[in-house]
Order: C-alpha cells, then structure tokens, then sequence
C-alpha cells in the first residue's frame, strides 16, 4: 500500500489543530525549539518511502534511544538481561524510585529511565569504546554518518538529573550497577542526547519491522524472537503512563521521548516516525499521538 495519499492528507489536517501541549521545560535546552516544527516520514519494508514537512530537521529524540540501548545490549547478553531488568509497565513515573525499593534494584521496564540507566551500565561493561560503539551501532542500523551525541543536550540534562543521580546510586545499593555511578550517568546522558531526523529514526528502527534484520545490511542485528520481544515491550511500555490507551487508539508498538518525537512499528510492514516538540500531559507528543491514531484508523493496517 502507498501511504503518501494519507500523509499528506492527516499532515495538514492535524497541522491545523490547536496544540495545547507544552515543550519539556525542565531540561533548558529543549526551551530553545521551534514548538511550530512538524515533521512525518515512513520507510517501509518495501522500500516506498515518503516524508513530509520538517522530517529532514534533526532533533534531540531523548527516551527513544532506550530501545536502540536495549537493542544493542539484548544483542550481546541474550536472554541472561532479563535477570537484571523486568518486562511489565510500571504503573508509576518514568523516574520514580518507588518501585525499585519493592523490587530490591530490579527496574520495572527497560525503557523507564531505572531501566536505562541499568542498560547504560551494562553497554559501559560489555563495549570496548562504549560512547563510540553504540554511535557506530546506530549509523549501521540508519545507513546514515551524520547521526551524533549533542553535548549541549547533555550537558543541559546533567546540570538537572538529580532524580537520576538518585536512581543510579539507588540500584547500585541493590548490586545492580556494576560500574561507578558517575560514568553510567555521563554515558546514560549522552545516549539520551542523541540527535536525528524523523527520516534517520524511521530507517533506523526498520529492522524492527523486518524480523530483526537490517534491510540496509542484511545483517540479523536480533533474532526473530527478541525482535518480538522489543516490540512487545514497546507495545506495553513506550508510552510512559499513557501506554495502554496508545496501544487502544493506535494498535502499534512504539517509542515516543520528550523532544516530541515519536517512532510506531508495524512488524511486517513499515516504520513510521512523528515530529511535534509540544507534549500533552502524559509527556508525549500532542500531535504526534493525533496523527498516529488518525493514520492506523485510515490506513486500515494496525497489529489489532
């Protein structure tokens, strides 16, 4: 199917509605957006491709990366990281230390920041050139050179990460951090800085719509089976507390982060990718979940 047709048409219905959303302020740089910026772009596993308006437009993509992290170290630990991280939503805040006293340093999820901060401790163990390796990991997996760490995006995040200075030295008083709490941090920070385009984000995650194969290589970055399992947990958990009622109104797995953006998959077919810095009240993108809903209801292909 062409989804150009569709695209074009939800991009300037959607661009037209009021967004009430607001830009994560709490991390200063991200108060230096354009809130106007709105961006689409879809790769499908066919290669008919299609982007519209500000989908070339790099932006910092945050808690997305946590599926690429989750990724990378699945690729190396095997089934073994699930004794260090478990696969149910939360139920609570993306940093919250509630749950960790309950469950004894074990994160709820991989994609709460508990879990990533587990995942950045993990890569920092197992890679030779930890920042340098996971940045080659995602060009490979894009098929594109220019995708980098933004030290301002970083630097921003760690003058206000107290939570998760609090989160890191929580588990490691679990055992759960195997490395200096610091370096996990300064690691965890840059991951969440990376900087790509809704065009980058939508090739980078079509492997996981192509059975853990990347189309760009042909190379089985996961096997079938943990290529699932990442789309389940993204299915449940990608979403913050607003999870279940994405899954409801879109019928996709997916990722969103608090620079706006928002990445969907359907297995099979395609990876698609929104851009809209204002956020609604669950953290996620305002337009971004309008036009995804809007999208699988016309476009009539939805896992559901």
């Amino acid at each position: 199917m062409s989804f150009d047709t569709i695209i074009q048409r939800l991009f300037l219905e959607i661009k037209k509605i009021e967004d009430t959303g607001k830009i994560a302020s709490y991390i200063p740089e991200l108060q230096n957006i354009d809130t106007n910026k709105f961006g689409i772009y879809i790769a499908s596993t066919n290669n008919s491709n299609y982007g519209v308006g500000d989908y070339a437009e790099k932006f910092s993509i945050q808690s997305i990366s946590k599926v690429l992290s989750l990724s990378l170290a699945y690729n190396i630990l095997g089934e073994t990281i699930w004794n260090r991280l478990g696969v149910e939503p939360s139920g609570t805040s993306y940093n919250s230390l509630i749950q960790l006293e309950t469950d004894k340093g074990i994160p709820r999820n991989p994609f709460i920041n508990a879990g990533a901060i587990v995942i950045a401790d993990i890569l920092l163990s197992k890679l030779k050139y930890p920042k340098e390796d996971f940045l080659s990991f995602i060009r490979n997996l894009s098929g594109s050179e220019k995708i980098n760490y933004s030290s301002k995006i970083a630097t921003s995040e760690k003058s206000v990460g107290y939570r998760n200075i609090a989160l890191c030295n929580f588990i490691k008083s679990f055992n759960n951090i195997q490395n200096a709490p610091s370096e996990v941090l300064d690691f965890y920070f840059d991951i969440c800085s990376l900087e790509m385009s809704a065009k980058e984000l939508s090739n980078t995650f079509l492997f996981l719509a192509n059975k853990g194969i990347n189309p760009h290589t042909n190379n089985q970055v996961l096997t079938q089976s943990q290529s699932k399992r990442i789309n389940a947990l993204m299915q449940t958990c990608g979403f913050y507390d607003e999870s279940g009622e994405f899954a409801f109104k879109v019928g996709l797995p997916g990722k969103s982060g608090v620079g706006g953006g928002i990445v969907a998959v359907h297995p099979g077919h395609y990876a698609i990718t929104v851009w809209s810095p204002k956020l609604n009240k669950k953290g996620n993108s305002f337009k971004g979940i309008q036009f995804l809903e809007k999208f699988t209801t016309a476009s009539k292909l939805s896992i559901f």
